[in-house]
């Protein structure tokens, strides 16, 4: 094999190499949209979640029919958002 001819395919072997590169580089970035969608999607659904949850809680203290873990559970919970509103007013204050 001429220095030519190796010179050629070392060529070809590269503009391969270059046209795979840009091919992975351009899958990379479709997946990494993907997974900050699905992180999103996600994140809507635990909130979700939590939304229900909350629904749950809100339906059975209602009904009557928390038992006393739950109530207690409720009452942290309670005692959160009062502490959060609480921040919130004095930072208003400000």
């Amino acid at each position: 094999m001429t220095v030519d001819e190796q010179f050629n395919s070392i060529n070809e072997k590269l503009q391969l190499l270059l046209k795979q590169h840009a091919r992975l580089k351009k899958e990379n970035e479709a997946l990494r949209l993907q997974l900050e969608t699905e992180k999103d999607n996600r994140k809507m659904l635990e909130e979700g979640v939590v939304e229900l949850q909350n629904m749950v809680a809100i339906m059975k203290l209602a009904a009557g029919n928390l038992d006393d873990k739950e109530k207690k559970d409720f009452e942290k919970q309670i005692n959160r958002y009062v502490k959060e509103i609480d921040r919130c007013i004095a930072y208003l204050s400000e």
